[in-house]
């Protein structure tokens, strides 16, 4: 089956196979782009998904993700706070109301947040719910229904929890928690009504099939966002001497996640920043969501600059509420 039969197929309502997602790996990169481009027009017209991120709380985590500042494997020098209170939330959300920004998430540091700390995250929910026309989104590792049922109740409106990686090669990225960990969140996540956000880093020592693999394994659970985040290479890490991987690599793997997963937001999250056009190319195969401003731990892209380059290439950048 060529490129036209498959891209028939998915916007017939098809779902491709592991087989032919195997040949888009050889397929010329610029055909399968504005393949995958079409697929993201057809599905989501031209709607753009950004997001703002805060680190509402920050430390040394316990747990041992190898390409993370602030995991316990790390020497990195990182801040470490306890969770931020609702002032300081609500004032840092309102810069990015009603200029186009979409959602706003509070991402915190560890395995997971006890009750009075999850308690606090809440409040902060109300607040932005309050305050601003944001829709709330939280990354707070492996939460459980009853928290997710008590800051749904506040306002939450998405999860995030990346898979990382595929099932097989999670182990070498991370040993105190599991992929299954994680898709027992995942799964959660939807039978609380809340939507899902996953997706996960590239450049870490996966190979085709473990991206493939990774994409499969996020078509079971559905999620309605894929963050795509690049390997950025932090010193104190055990990844700190890997290579970045080129932007024609990432390129080649936002279309193939689209292939898979047409119907999901796919969203370039960190590593915009090294691209000399920040990222612009890949707005144009396939990719219709980001993060804007800075990472938890890395550089991120100006707001302003995104803003005016992404409405520059015809996308529309509604207010949250227009994703509801």
């Amino acid at each position: 089956m060529d490129l036209r039969e498959l891209t028939d197929k998915v916007l017939n309502g098809g779902e491709i196979t592991r087989e032919e997602a195997n040949l888009l790996v050889d397929t010329p990169l610029e055909e399968l782009c504005k393949a995958a481009d079409e697929l993201r027009k057809h599905f989501q017209g031209d709607a753009f998904d950004m997001c703002a991120i805060l680190s509402v709380k920050g430390g040394r985590c316990t747990e041992n993700c190898k390409f993370c500042a602030q995991s316990s494997c790390s020497s990195a020098d990182i801040p470490s706070f306890e969770v931020r209170d609702a002032d300081y939330v609500a004032e840092d959300a309102k810069r990015y109301d009603g200029i186009g920004v979409a959602r706003y998430c509070q991402v915190s540091s560890g395995r997971r947040l006890n009750k009075r700390e999850i308690a606090q995250i809440a409040k902060n929910i109300k607040r932005i719910v309050k305050e601003t026309n944001l829709m709330p989104c939280v990354s707070l590792g492996l939460i459980d229904r009853e928290d997710l049922e008590l800051l749904k109740e506040a306002g939450l409106k998405r999860v995030h929890n990346n898979i990382e990686s595929s099932p097989k090669y999670f182990g070498n990225l991370c040993s105190s928690h599991t992929t299954d960990d994680k898709i027992k969140v995942m799964k959660l996540v939807h039978e609380a009504g809340l939507e899902l956000c996953s997706g996960g880093i590239f450049g870490v020592g996966e190979t085709w099939q473990d991206r493939i693999d990774m994409a499969f394994a996020l078509r079971e659970v559905q999620p309605e966002s894929i963050p795509i985040n690049m390997l950025k290479p932090i010193e104190g890490t055990p990844m700190e001497d890997r290579e970045m991987i080129s932007e024609e690599e990432l390129r080649r793997i936002i279309a193939i996640f689209k292939f898979i997963l047409p119907k999901s937001f796919v969203r370039f999250a960190a590593g915009r920043d090294v691209l000399e056009d920040s990222g612009m190319k890949c707005f144009t195969g396939g990719c219709n969501a980001t993060i804007t401003g800075n990472m938890l731990t890395v550089k991120g892209v100006s707001m302003v600059e995104d803003l005016k380059n992404i409405r520059e290439l015809g996308y529309d950048l509604p207010q949250a509420s227009s994703f509801s």
